[in-house]
């Protein structure tokens, strides 16, 4: 598997003094693809790095709030985290641009196609909506660290996934991503998104006018039991696709399948 870094990095200055970190793979003037990757990651964790030159994809990969670079921001909401994106597309002159979401970053991605910021989605491996009986204490995620979230994975992780989890290159990008995510504390992060994404979900799937697709492996059960079909009827057409002999890695077995479908919802626009 190729697992390369990104060839740019940087950070955007945001209106209110804070920064959002970000790294792009792909030719600069690709079609625009955001990340929104996965639980405590940073964005030095890319995926499909061999297709997106072909493909003419410019992926960037953005640190939310607290993870990697971009600055806390205690008591965010999905809502500022959709204002940041915007702010950011401007900054880096995106447009409108796709957007792709993974595992617990799909909530995060899924508020930016409620507010209208990105022209097209992929939810892949996402996280469902839950309704816990209680109030999600952040304190309760805050002795996580890298090693933590590792072993986490692994062990609900089908032997599909650990195929591609534990080969070499898989590893170091992985294990790197996470103690870049987890390098300013678990609060600053990986806490508050959890907390996010696990309480009730403040917007309306229903108010969604862009292109979704969702991706998910058939042996996944951890994400979304029902691999998202439950989430589909929720979203006005949504597409949904479940890929065989797979699970949560779908993102990196099927990077290429996934970008082109974004591509073709684009279209001509820019």
């Amino acid at each position: 598997m190729t697992m390369e870094g990104p060839g740019r990095s940087g950070d955007a200055m945001l209106s209110d003094g804070r920064v959002l970190g970000w790294a792009e793979w792909g030719p600069r003037d690709g079609r625009p693809v955001l990340f929104s990757p996965g639980a405590a990651t940073s964005r030095s964790l890319g995926f499909g790095s061999s297709v997106v030159d072909g493909l003419g994809v410019r992926l960037i990969a953005v640190d939310r709030p607290g993870l990697g670079v971009s600055t806390p921001a205690p008591g965010r909401t999905f809502a500022g985290f959709a204002a940041d994106i915007a702010e950011l597309s401007e900054r880096l002159g995106l447009g409108r641009p796709a957007m792709v979401g993974n595992s617990q970053g799909a909530p995060f991605a899924l508020a930016c196609a409620v507010e209208g910021i990105v022209a097209c989605l992929a939810v892949v491996a996402g996280s469902d909506e839950v309704e816990p009986a209680g109030r999600v204490d952040e304190g309760m995620f805050t002795g996580f660290d890298a090693d933590a979230m590792y072993d986490l994975v692994m062990a609900a992780s089908p032997p599909s996934d650990l195929a591609v989890y534990r080969q070499p290159a898989f590893t170091e990008a992985y294990l790197r991503a996470l103690k870049e995510g987890f390098a300013q504390g678990a609060a600053a992060g990986y806490a508050r998104d959890t907390v996010l994404a696990m309480g009730r979900w403040p917007f309306d799937l229903s108010s969604i006018t862009v292109p979704v697709h969702l991706w998910y492996g058939e042996d996944d059960t951890t994400h979304s039991p029902d691999r998202g079909q439950t989430l589909a009827t929720r979203i006005p057409g949504a597409v949904r696709t479940v890929v065989p002999g797979i699970g949560g890695a779908v993102l990196w077995t099927h990077a290429e399948q996934i970008l082109a479908a974004l591509l073709t919802e684009l279209g001509d626009e820019r």
